[in-house]
């Protein structure tokens, strides 16, 4: 964690960043899982300008801390941190599912410097994080795993055993969010399998638990030194309430934008909703 943590301003603008840069790698595809990916950036500004320990030079060093997408298919938005971040150059996110495979779309280790882990088989990012997180723990280290849950895999069982070990094994070294957008491939969250009260139910299996605003930057900058300073033998869900497809209205008021296409005339619309953005957050260089 950087010593000073940053202004509101300064996480604003890094989001809008982060979603240029998604923008930039769905455009390359004229597609791709856009809602899901969009609104993440918010919270991906405040992990990557203020909190996770990664060298941009040398992404693999064995001090870093972890970042694990188990919702998986919003690896353009992981992707697009990496690029901020100084690991990845720019000119990769135009590789997003080429067949060069240079930028999978699905989060690949073996494929992209800076990606902790292969995801995308729905539930199983939760467990690879705690099996990190109690590495570290054994090795008697202070680093720090962060994991990316979405409220629709939250119906698989294996995000509930790994969340059963990670409150017996005492990893108050994971920090996980929870991207509650309510919405799915298959529809609402409500109607294809109710979540109920993930606050609740997480606090219930032993971890300490908040829901802020997905775009309230200085609540989740709060809930995240929060877990960094008051280590409690608890790990710790940060539910992000978020809207899928946040920062874009036109793909906010889509039914479905799970995964679509991307033709020049909404992807246009897009881009000058971001540089209106722009505009008002003084980014000249936007």
């Amino acid at each position: 964690m950087s010593g000073q943590l940053s202004s509101e301003l300064e996480l604003k603008r890094n989001a809008l960043k982060i979603r240029k840069g998604i923008m930039q790698a769905i455009s390359a595809n004229k597609g791709g899982h856009i809602g899901g990916s969009l609104d993440l950036a918010d919270m991906l500004s405040v992990v990557y300008t203020d909190f996770i320990r990664l060298n941009p030079n040398n992404p693999k060093d064995e001090t870093r801390d972890f970042m694990i997408f188990s919702k998986g298919h919003a690896g353009p938005a992981l992707y697009a941190s990496l690029v901020f971040k100084g690991v990845l150059p720019a000119e990769r996110l135009n590789h997003l599912n080429n067949a060069d495979s240079l930028l999978p779309g699905h989060c690949d280790r073996n494929k992209v410097p800076g990606v902790d882990a292969t995801t995308g088989s729905l539930g199983q990012g939760l467990s690879i994080a705690c099996g990190v997180a109690l590495g570290a723990k054994i090795k008697q280290t202070d680093q720090k795993v962060f994991c990316v849950i979405g409220d629709g895999e939250a119906a698989e069982g294996q995000i509930w055993e790994a969340t059963q070990f990670a409150a017996h094994y005492k990893l108050d070294n994971l920090i996980a969010f929870l991207d509650w957008n309510n919405m799915q491939i298959d529809g609402r969250v409500e109607d294809v399998m109710s979540l109920g009260n993930p606050v609740a139910k997480f606090s219930a299996f032993g971890w300490n638990a908040v829901e802020v605003k997905g775009t309230d930057v200085l609540a989740i900058q709060k809930a995240v030194q929060e877990a960094f300073e008051h280590p409690n033998q608890k790990p710790t869900m940060i539910v992000l309430k978020t809207v899928k497809g946040e920062g874009a209205k036109c793909i906010m008021d889509m039914k479905n934008n799970h995964c679509i296409g991307l033709p020049d005339d909404l992807r246009n619309q897009v881009m000058n909703d971001l540089k209106q953005q722009a505009q008002a957050l003084e980014m000249e260089d936007f």
